[in-house]
């Protein structure tokens, strides 16, 4: 049941400030058909939610309020128009706009907001854009949109985020490299990164963790070891370690002993 205390949480205002005024909305031949309810749906308010609220019930409006004095009228009217009338917005001033256009914009639009000056809609077009169209971010400024690039680029390029200054970036890369680019990074100055490495790197190669400054590397390591240099963990200073290179001895030693016996 909608009553006053499920929807109505915030008291209703204009969006620029007092009271709603009905009689002069242009939309006001909705009220009498109850197809908006100030306070609940209604594209005057300043409650965002309210606005959605408008637009969800009346989709066709939204493309004549694309260019309203309101950013979240525009940005929810962005949400509910056709996609063809949504390149005119590209270069709005405000960046919740943009961000519905990255969400929204078919592939030839959405390049041009590869160089977008706000970072949350250029992380939304590195989520979308076409892995082939990535390269040109590789060195974008901010390290959380190169990290998106990191998850999504060509397996080709991905070695030049091997040696990105941001640790995340280079973990991502970690992730889905290679050998032979895996194994550059198995001397990361990160601990996070090796840990990734030592996930993924062939195990007759991860003797090279057996000395690791970080605990949890070596862990990830000893698991993986083959025989051949599993025991390189044995007299490890941590005891964990050493319990999960004994229990990787025992696996490997069960794996040859059923080949013989099969």
């Amino acid at each position: 049941m909608n009553t006053a205390a499920t929807w109505n949480d915030i008291p209703a205002g204009h969006w620029q400030g007092g009271p709603l005024d009905c009689a002069s909305c242009e939309h006001r031949d909705l009220l009498a058909q109850q197809a908006c309810e100030p306070g609940r749906v209604c594209m005057q308010d300043a409650y965002a939610r309210r606005v959605d609220r408008f637009f969800a019930c009346h989709p066709g409006l939204a493309v004549q309020h694309l260019q309203h004095g309101y950013f979240e009228v525009r940005a929810i009217a962005a949400r509910h128009a056709d996609v063809f009338h949504l390149p005119g917005l590209i270069n709005d001033p405000d960046e919740t706009v943009r961000l519905q256009l990255a969400l929204r914009l078919p592939q030839r639009q959405l390049l041009r907001l590869r160089e977008d000056p706000h970072r949350e809609v250029r992380i939304r077009v590195a989520q979308r854009l076409a892995p082939e169209q990535l390269a040109p971010m590789l060195r974008d400024a901010d390290y959380q949109v190169r990290a998106m690039v990191a998850r999504r680029l060509p397996a080709a390029l991905l070695p030049l985020l091997a040696r990105d200054p941001d640790a995340q970036v280079r973990q991502e890369a970690a992730r889905r490299l290679e050998m032979p680019a895996l194994w550059e990074l198995v001397n990361d100055r990160d601990p996070d990164v090796r840990r990734t490495v030592a996930q993924r790197l062939p195990g007759p190669l991860l003797g090279s963790f057996a000395r690791d400054a970080d605990l949890l590397v070596r862990w990830e390591a000893s698991g993986r070891a083959s025989e051949d240099i599993v025991g390189l963990f044995l007299d490890d200073p941590d005891g964990e370690v050493r319990e999960r290179a004994a229990q990787r001895r025992l696996e490997l030693g069960r794996r040859t002993e059923e080949a013989c016996n099969g």
